[in-house]
């Protein structure tokens, strides 16, 4: 290419740069490979219906959002590599939906060294909510409510012989919390509770004390791969008890991998039904996906909602977003209607919605409230 050609060209890429549709750029990282990848998937999915449709609009103030997705495999360590990777090299404006108790509270240090903000961090662990972390914006409810409620459900339909097995971890533990404060006003003991790794967990000698415990029903706080697992080995040992997991597993993924043993299993829920259509959110969420020839699972209704929360406050942070502006924007919504639910935040409380409910996976796979 000769210099008068060069020239040219550099002068016809300046000219482009110079229309080029400006973007706000948000960071994500999440476990797209591992335990939670069919769940994470499904949360970004949701999130997207609702970011691309800004973006067909228009997007903020002039300007598209562009989402940079990170694999962190659930992995501590690596979710606190790429938030500073996305903050350092990417120059997000603000971090969102990553996946997971212990990589959150990974990536908080880094947060807190530059300023921004977190959007709807898919764990209800109460770490993130007491004490209020400044940078952290939670949309969904607290695990300890949800493992509360479960286990007031069991006791309400007679079941009494409760056992609980939870991940070797801080979101084991945050749900094994609330699961206790649910046996004491219940004033019960659990049959049987203990620990399983979070990452490689043994069922073969822990099944037999299940079974043995005769546990009417069990708690499993743990990933979806881990949760799957263990359900298939009591199934496989003779035991009929009634198995109970938390939001983290309230995917259509999750449904998928229970195969033959889904029907019946029970999930809490941190949103509405996918199927309550009287309610904005939802209806919208429907509307959206149709156009993309997608149905909606409760996993895509948490990242639409998240999504809902994150353009507002980057709407209020006005034409030019820095960090600073969007963590103030984001603190100062108060009565925020995301479609028949309220989020408000203010310096002593980002914790989002006050929403959970149970539901219980049919013979089609789907979620019944």
């Amino acid at each position: 290419m000769t210099s008068l050609h060069k020239l040219g060209a550099g002068i016809a890429l300046a000219a482009w740069l110079s229309v080029a549709p400006a973007q706000i750029l948000i960071g994500q990282t999440a476990g797209f490979t591992g335990t939670v990848a069919a769940g994470v998937q499904e949360t970004t999915d949701g999130a997207k219906l609702y970011l691309d449709a800004i973006n067909a609009r228009g997007g903020i103030h002039g300007q598209k959002v562009q989402l940079i997705s990170l694999d962190d495999k659930l992995d501590p360590q690596l979710a606190a590599a790429n938030a500073r990777k996305l903050i350092e090299e990417q120059h997000v404006s603000a971090l969102f939906l990553t996946r997971g108790t212990p990589p959150t509270e990974a990536v908080i240090p880094v947060l807190d060294q530059h300023g921004v903000a977190l959007v709807g961090p898919s764990t209800g662990a109460m770490a993130l909510h007491k004490p209020v972390r400044k940078n952290v914006f939670n949309v969904r409810a607290p695990y300890q409510r949800e493992a509360e409620k479960t286990i007031a459900h069991l006791v309400s339909i007679g079941v009494t012989k409760i056992a609980v097995v939870h991940a070797d971890d801080s979101f084991g533990a945050d749900g094994l919390a609330g699961a206790q404060k649910g046996l004491d006003n219940a004033k019960l003991k659990a049959v049987l509770q203990e620990k399983i790794d979070r990452s490689k967990p043994d069922f073969s000698a822990l099944v037999p004390r299940i079974v043995q415990s005769q546990a009417q029903a069990v708690l499993m706080i743990a990933s979806s791969t881990a949760v799957a697992d263990g359900y298939k080995a009591l199934r496989a040992a003779g035991s009929a008890a009634q198995l109970v997991t938390l939001s983290n597993n309230a995917s259509a993924g999750f449904a998928k991998s229970l195969g033959e043993n889904a029907r019946g299993v029970i999930v809490t829920q941190v949103f509405p039904n996918e199927r309550a259509v009287n309610l904005a959110l939802v209806s919208e969420a429907h509307e959206l996906a149709k156009v993309q020839g997608k149905d909606v699972s409760p996993a895509m209704l948490e990242g639409f909602a998240a999504a809902k929360v994150l353009v507002e406050g980057l709407r209020r942070a006005g034409p030019k977003p820095t960090r600073e502006r969007i963590r103030s924007a984001l603190e100062g919504l108060q009565k925020f209607d995301l479609g028949g639910l309220e989020v408000s935040y203010g310096p002593d409380d980002h914790s989002g919605l006050d929403f959970a409910e149970l539901s219980i996976i049919g013979s089609d796979g789907k979620f019944r409230r």
